[in-house]
This record gives structure tokens, sequence and C-alpha cells, in this order.
């Protein structure tokens, strides 16, 4: 299916996060797009401004009727009466991840997969090599706050794509390099176990990179090297591709960039942590495949402006930090409360934490506890279902029960702001990837 060739285009779940960057792309190729979501978001209502056409119930009728093709996120219920309409209908119907292999696959694909890291490496990359001159075509997994978007519009031949492993989305593309972050556990519902994780999705992802292509491994990582593609690691402890004196300066992190041959002295970066440092250092290996320059580099580097909650600073100012980011796995949530202990070393961390998914709250219920307890103060929300139903006896005291630390409170939602303006705040961080985010202007109201 050829692009040039569509006129009308449906999107069934519009308000996704990677079903809006699809929307994007084919606007910004002349195409008429339309769609539905169950609510209105911040998100919708700016592509509702773009010109697209939105609704918000199910409704049959206001499904246009020349489409060319409806894409649709797994998301969706089978329940929903549109999907069963649209079904019937005899219009190609294709998954969100199948369009965006046919868009991308006769490109050169720089994709990055990873259970975290994915969508700031991405994002990294993307600023790199429009600093660095390669006018790169890229969908990303959050809104890249440089560009005030997660679809960035290019017309070189170069393609950055975030690699989603749920429902083994990242299997239709062929990317000519890959960078994977991270392969800790999860979307257990579809993977059933860690190893099988391993083998039916990140190896089979790394089998599909090109012939004479390039697979970077986050250090640690081990998978077995494709036949006829490079593969090397990256860290910040032994990788052949290394950051170096590590350190941070007035509010900065500054490293040097190793790669056995090239090394690049005192890059300043603006996000925090380690973990990011390493998300940086990837999309470097990537951005070098494509020529980009140290000069560049350095730019681009010291002029990220980061991701929309990914420790996104609401409020940064003497005696008040606020921090509000998507964790929503252990390990997330361990990297960013980390990366503001580094940032802050003296001040008291006070943590709120909205439990996303009943299942992913089963399946690492202790993980979560023994993170939260890093914190001075943790805060639990109820558990934000998305697409699940209630799983019994799973709920926030499902953690709050096995923290350690004796300064921890579950409040609902609904009381957060006057819970929170009744205490003593030095560094805020609000953590999940439910709903969370509409309390954030109400809270950073309450604090100033």
């Amino acid at each position: 299916m050829k692009v040039s060739k569509l006129k009308n285009v449906y999107f069934l779940g519009i308000g996704g996060i990677g079903m809006s960057a699809l929307a994007r792309y084919m606007q910004t190729n002349g195409i008429n797009v339309y769609g539905y979501d169950k609510t209105a978001t911040k998100l919708t209502k700016t592509l509702e401004k773009s010109g697209m056409k939105i609704h918000y119930h199910e409704d049959v009728d206001l499904i246009p009727t020349d489409l060319d093709l409806i894409v649709y996120t797994p998301a969706i219920p089978d329940s929903n009466q549109e999907k069963k309409y649209l079904l019937k209908s005899g219009i190609p119907f294709k998954k969100r991840a199948e369009v965006l292999g046919w868009v991308s696959n006769e490109r050169k694909i720089l994709a990055v997969a990873g259970t975290h890291g994915k969508t700031t490496t991405c994002s990294i990359l993307t600023h790199v090599l429009k600093i660095g001159g390669v006018d790169c075509n890229a969908f990303l997994g959050g809104i890249a706050m440089n560009y005030k978007s997660n679809f960035v519009a290019g017309k070189s031949k170069v393609v950055v794509v975030e690699a989603d492993e749920y429902d083994r989305s990242f299997l239709h593309l062929s990317p000519y390099a890959a960078a994977i972050t991270s392969m800790d556990a999860d979307h257990l519902d579809i993977y059933q176990d860690a190893k099988q994780m391993k083998s039916s999705g990140f190896n089979a992802f790394s089998k599909r990179i090109k012939k004479g292509g390039h697979l970077f491994l986050n250090e640690g990582l081990q998978l077995r090297k494709p036949n006829g593609v490079s593969k090397r690691h990256y860290g910040v402890v032994k990788a052949e591709i290394q950051a170096r004196n590590i350190k941070v300066k007035n509010g900065y992190f500054y490293f040097d960039f190793c790669d056995g041959k090239t090394v690049w002295k005192d890059l300043k970066f603006t996000l925090p942590g380690v973990h990011n440092i390493e998300n940086a250092v990837a999309a470097i290996s990537l951005a070098r495949l494509v020529k980009v320059k140290e000069a560049e580099v350095r730019k681009a580097l010291a002029s990220f402006k980061g991701i929309k909650r990914r420790f996104e600073f609401i409020i940064r100012k003497r005696g008040l930090t606020y921090i509000d980011d998507y964790a929503h796995h252990p390990t997330e949530i361990v990297a960013a409360i980390n990366a503001a202990r580094m940032l802050y070393p003296e001040r008291k961390l006070t943590g709120v934490f909205q439990p996303h998914l009943y299942s992913r709250t089963k399946d690492f219920k202790i993980g979560f506890a023994k993170a939260l307890d890093l914190l001075d103060e943790a805060i639990l929300l109820p558990i934000y279902p998305a697409r699940e139903k209630p799983i019994k006896g799973v709920t926030s005291k499902s953690i709050f029960d096995l923290m350690k630390s004796k300064n921890k409170k579950i409040v609902k939602k609904e009381k957060l702001l006057e819970f929170i303006k009744n205490k003593k705040v030095d560094v805020l961080m609000t953590l999940g990837a439910g709903d969370i985010d509409t309390e954030v202007q109400g809270l950073k109201n309450a604090l100033a």
C-alpha cells in the first residue's frame, strides 16, 4: 500500500501517542485524517486544531464513507461498536504497527527498542540528526520539547522509529541499525515470562536488522549476533562504546564519549541521571552511522530540551523543585529517583506514584515497593486501570504493605491537591503513566 495513493484515513484510537504520530505523518503527506477516541485530551485537541476531524463517542454515523484505510490500536476492545462495524466494511483494516512498518521500511530506519529508555533515546537521536543536517522523519513515543510534537517531519531517507515491544509491534520493522536500551520483564500478558520476551521479542527483532546493518546493546544485555550485522555494547562501565568521567556541574551533567578510537571530552548534557547518559551514548552511536560530526553532537546535547513527562521540570527554583515523570516500571522509578538524588543529594524527596495497570501491579509489586522506599516520603494513588478490568486482591495497598518506609500514605486522586497543599514540600516528583498528568497544573498552582 502506497501513501501516495491514500486520500482518507480513519484512526480508531487516534489519541494514543503512537497512533497520533502516525496520523500526523499522514496529514503531512496531504491525506485527510479522521478519528475516534473515547476521551478528549490536550493531544487530541492539538490534532483537531491542525485540521483532523475527531469524535469522542462510539457512533458509526460519524465515520466517513469514502475511506481508503483504517488504522487501529489493540487498546480498542472488540466490544467497541465502531470496531465491529469497520471490521465488516471491507476497507483495509490494519494495526498501527503494520502501517508504521510499511511507511518506514523503504527508508533507512534507525530504531530504538527497549522496555524503558527508547522514547528518550529516540528524541535525543532526532535532535542530534536535525542539528547535524540529517533531515529525518521521526516517530516518537512522547512529545519532544524541541519540536513540540511526537512526529517530526523531514525530507531525507533517514527515519527514526521507536520500536515498541508491546504486542510484538517491532517485528513489523526492518531497520538499518538499532539500539536496545533494556530488556527488563514487562508486558507479561503478552510474553508470559522474561525468557519468552527475550527470545520471541527482542531476539526476533534483532534478526530483522538488514544485512550490513548495526546493533548496539546496552552493557549487560546479551543477544546472539544476527548474521551479517555488527554488534557492539555501549554503557558507562566496561562497554566498547562508553561514557567516562561523568560529573555534575552547575545543574548539568558532563561526560566523555569514547568508542575505542575516538574520544570527545566534556560533552555537556541537559538531562539528569546516568541512565540518560547511557541513552545519549546510544543516540550518538546511531547518529555517527549517518556521518554526524562532533561539533554538531556537542551543540545538540547542550540544547536538548527533553521530553514531555520524562523528568520534566515543572518548578525549578531556589527551595522548591517539582519534577513530573512517566516512570511506570520499577526500574524506571529507581532511575528517576536516583537522578533526583544526584542533583539534590541533601534535599527531601517526596514522590507521588500512580500504579498503571492491575496486571503490572500484580507482577511487579515487590519491585515497586523497593523502588518507592528510595524516597523520603511516598504517596500512592489508586491504580489507573487503562484497558484492564480489576484483578481480585490487587490494589495500591498491595505495594504499600510491602514497603519498609514509615513515611508513606495512600491518598485518593481527588484528595491529592488538598493533601499536598498542607505539606512542606522540598523536591516533589509525580510518577506514573496513567492520568496523573492531569494533576500537574493543579499541583504547580498549589505549590506556587
